[in-house]
């Protein structure tokens, strides 16, 4: 892959925001200063973590969070989308470290746009219990409060169709359960969150509130009828069961009588008006009938017995995560999009886009990047109201599962001493945004 020199990438529009994306869980580190979350509960569990590690210093940007958005500002992003860590502001002085680093980004001229929920839950909560929805407004208030001033876009949670399934369907991620299609409630009481997260921001003053849902394009393995039902299924549980509920207040036929509680109740709360909605986009998935063995590609496997089975995309290079590379995918998920939900659709904004590669000339990088740019700005040309778009990572982090193996910064960190060096990529979205302005 290589990007073309004499084909620059196409200007958009006036006030479109970008920015990079991190996670607290994933970089902060300072782990003594914080609550346990399920994550330090997982990967204290012999081999859960690929390779064994945690995320108890991970970057320690807790302690070089200036350093952090130095490089923020040196890139010359507009927005710096982080995650507030729920059990640190649980923590005597948690909040002050988010205090101090939305000042630090406010002195740079960085807009910070927080997420309140990005997976590391209190290790006391479960998302089975309803309770735990409630207790989401509850810390999102005092959030709000102690930022509010400064902060004017939030997002509430994110990716909660990778957190149920990963987490509570697969066991793969934490809290490490395998519930397959039980794990339903937990998708009902973060949808149930976000709605009251919307709410207790609103209360707080808040103007501009989404949430970051990951979606992608499935297509099915072939044009049989067998595959084409399967990849139906398999759409509505990763990409509808999370966006019709928030867009068009109800689930899709049948989901919403596998939830708990008062659901057209709790419909009401969920579809709170939203002012942005978040993509995260990094694939899409070819998706067949059900089999006899299991399945799966890009370190997600599926057991025998479900109904349906997830394969490679063919013929498309791969990242080291394994995930193949499809620019155009994006293009045709956000017109899917805008065809789907029309007017309930509100403004976009990319919330995630990027990819796992070693090296500091990560030329590979380079030319992902520049073809999910060209490939956004085809949906703006076909009428699809993006606002902006966000590169995960800044950093390389603490990837989950995989531990310290993946590397999606923009940034080379040296886990050993902290050490952080801007990578080839760093340089080319510096260079893009000088170019926008």
């Amino acid at each position: 892959m290589a990007t073309d020199a004499s084909n620059p990438v196409p200007r958009f529009p006036d006030g479109f925001l970008w920015g990079v994306s991190t996670s607290a869980h994933q970089i902060e580190g300072a782990a003594d200063l914080r609550e346990r979350s399920v994550w330090d509960v997982f990967a204290d569990r012999p081999g859960r973590i690929g390779d064994g590690s945690t995320a108890a210093v991970a970057c320690d940007h807790y302690h070089r969070y200036r350093e952090d958005v130095a490089l923020l500002a040196g890139l010359g992003v507009d927005a710096y989308r982080f995650s507030v860590s729920w059990p640190r502001v649980n923590s005597p002085g948690g909040l002050d470290f988010y205090d101090r680093l939305v000042d630090e980004l406010c002195a740079a001229g960085v807009r910070p746009m927080p997420t309140l929920f990005h997976w590391d839950l209190p290790a006391d909560l479960d998302w089975l219990e309803r309770d735990t929805a409630s207790r989401f407004a509850e810390y999102v208030s005092v959030v709000a409060r102690r930022l509010g001033d400064r902060v004017g876009t939030w997002l509430t949670l994110n990716e909660p169709a990778e957190h149920t399934l990963l987490g509570h369907a697969l066991g793969t991620h934490a809290p490490g359960r395998e519930l397959l299609f039980d794990a339903l409630p937990a998708a009902h009481h973060q949808l149930l969150a976000h709605g009251l997260a919307v709410r207790a921001l609103r209360a707080a003053g808040a103007s501009d509130i989404g949430i970051a849902n990951s979606h992608g394009p499935t297509w099915p393995a072939s044009d049989t009828a067998a595959d084409r039902e399967a990849a139906e299924f398999y759409d509505i549980l990763l990409n509808r069961l999370f966006a019709d509920p928030l867009l068009l207040g109800r689930y899709p036929d049948g989901i919403g009588d596998l939830m708990p509680g008062d659901v057209h109740a709790d419909l009401e709360v969920i579809s709170e008006p939203l002012d942005r909605y978040g993509v995260n986009y990094y694939a899409p998935a070819r998706v067949g009938a059900p089999q006899d063995t299991e399945s799966g590609t890009g370190g997600v496997r599926l057991p025998a017995g479900l109904p349906f089975s997830v394969h490679p995309v063919e013929g498309r290079p791969l990242t080291d995560f394994g995930w193949p590379v499809v620019p155009e995918g994006l293009t045709e998920l956000l017109t899917g999009l805008r065809d789907r939900y029309g007017d309930r659709l509100p403004p976009v904004v990319i919330t995630e886009n990027g990819c796992s590669y070693e090296g500091l000339d990560d030329q590979e990088r380079i030319a992902f990047l520049d073809g999910h740019v060209r490939a956004l700005h085809r949906a703006l040309e076909a009428g699809v109201d993006v606002r902006g778009y966000f590169v995960w990572s800044l950093l390389d982090n603490f990837e989950w599962a995989e531990g310290y193996a993946r590397r999606f910064g923009l940034v080379h960190v040296d886990f050993a001493t902290g050490t952080r060096t801007p990578k080839a990529s760093y340089h080319w979205f510096r260079d893009l945004l000088r170019g926008r302005r």
